[in-house]
């Protein structure tokens, strides 16, 4: 049994080598490669083929059950909130509603709520004008408001289901998306406040506004201060009422928050059951993208709308992919016995199984970038060693998430899009404005998680 043991861990490291070196140096995806990697594991592991084969289509679609349809519907929903101006009156009224002098925790809100249904890369390029147009109005480096924003909307885009990440997460190990919801927004709030912190200090120290033709930055001794004119602006455009524009991403997410209410007080009836339909995370988030298409593309030909939602089925495409392959890896894992023995194994060191899928979820962003990837695959291989463990499942999930959070640097497309957006061209200031403030974010939600984890894991 030991000799069948070690042949068992040797394939998982020899599997995740692999994925390793054709991510990094082949022109193989992360999808076939993940999909490879789950071969090797089953046949080095000792596995017949067909039972490999078997295996790795019904991880693959087990995964998929629900959660494909619900990252289809949300981002679906999340391109409708990004044509119609919704995410811009977001923020435009956090902005009048918190005042002058907090347009920073204004932004970083904006982007706490904005990345839950739209894409991070996406939203910030959506978002971006109006941090230019609060730098040139009030003088405050576009530096410090652009981290702020960066880190709300990154804060949700890692922890928070609906987003298609955190949303595979759950799917593979299997936790109720309404629990991992809850964490996650409840793990968000110190992200977001040390980013604020973090962009006003770092704002100071690389000052820059936008030029008058918003092209290019420059770096004046003296800011200017006048908010008037950016309200006087925003009012002019015709965006969609506030009631409307967070309904879509609000209805679903106490929809769901009831349904996982209800099924913890373990309550019966008529009333109960049409409360947990309508809380069932597909139906939820349906709901959602029904009041977002009436609502805000009421004005909208149905050709057009159509065209609009397709695209982002488009973006969601690798991600539902990706998520397969990684359950795929995990009931592989499963089903050879490998996350038994690796689980007994780890159990014996006294490590805490939560830092587990930490730990694979952060070297995994190290190496290859990806966030969404790096949570992904240290699901896929936690899952199954954490399964024979006493750790809540859903606090080990919100750890793969929290871990892909780490130093954010050349080969993340965040990292890109920030830096570029906002003028950095200088190699250690691109790090100082969003390798650093990622890291920060993984270090402050670390200690949150393992206490949370302490108290009601």
């Amino acid at each position: 049994m030991e000799a069948q043991g070690a042949q068992m861990i040797f394939a998982l490291i020899l599997a995740v080598f692999i994925l390793i070196v054709l991510v990094l140096k082949t022109k193989i995806h992360a999808f076939v490669a993940l999909l490879i990697a789950a071969s090797v594991t089953g046949i080095v592991g000792g596995m017949a083929p067909s039972t490999v084969i078997e295996t790795i289509s019904e991880g693959f679609g087990g995964t998929l059950g629900t959660i494909g349809i619900v990252i289809g519907l949300g981002v679906m929903m999340g391109r409708v909130l990004e044509v119609s101006g919704a995410a811009e009156r977001i923020a435009y009224t956090l902005i009048k509603w918190l005042g002058r002098k907090k347009e920073e925790w204004a932004m970083a809100v904006a982007g706490y709520f904005v990345s839950i249904p739209i894409f991070v890369d996406s939203a910030y390029v959506i978002l971006m004008p109006i941090v230019k147009a609060l730098s040139t109005k009030t003088g405050k480096s576009v530096v410090s408001l652009g981290i702020a924003l960066g880190i709300g909307l990154t804060a949700t885009h890692h922890m928070v289901p609906p987003t298609p990440g955190p949303l595979g997460v759950a799917g593979i190990y299997g936790i109720d998306v309404g629990m991992m919801m809850l964490w996650g927004l409840v793990l968000g709030v110190p992200v977001v406040i040390s980013g604020v912190f973090y962009g006003k200090w770092i704002g100071k120290k690389i000052y820059q506004l936008p030029t008058e033709d918003g092209l290019d930055y420059v770096r004046p001794e003296k800011p200017i201060n006048s908010l008037d004119e950016y309200y006087d602006m925003q009012e002019q455009k015709n965006l969609p009422g506030l009631l409307i524009s967070i309904a879509p991403i609000l209805i679903p997410i106490i929809l769901i928050l009831m349904n996982t209410s209800i099924a913890a007080t373990g309550a019966e009836g008529l009333a109960v059951e049409y409360i947990t339909f309508l809380g069932n995370p597909v139906i939820a988030v349906a709901i959602g993208l029904i009041i977002a298409i009436y609502g805000l593309f009421h004005n909208v030909r149905q050709a057009d709308a159509i065209e609009r939602m397709e695209e982002g089925i488009k973006n969601a495409g690798i991600i539902l992919l990706v998520t397969g392959a990684g359950g795929a890896l995990g009931s592989v894992l499963e089903e050879s016995g490998t996350g038994e023995v690796i689980g007994e194994q780890i159990a014996q060191t006294g490590l805490p199984a939560i830092m587990i899928p930490f730990f694979i979820a952060t070297a995994v962003r190290l190496i290859q970038g990806s966030g969404t990837v790096a949570m992904i695959t240290g699901a896929s291989i936690s899952a199954p060693i954490v399964a024979t463990m006493d750790v809540s499942m859903v606090f080990a999930a919100l750890a793969a998430t929290v871990g892909s959070m780490v130093f954010s640097y050349f080969n993340d497309s965040m990292f890109w899009v920030v830096n570029r957006m906002l003028g950095i061209k200088n190699v250690k200031e691109q790090l100082l404005v969003w390798s650093i403030p990622t890291t920060i974010a993984w270090g402050v939600a670390l200690p949150l998680l393992l206490i949370l984890n302490g108290l009601f894991g």
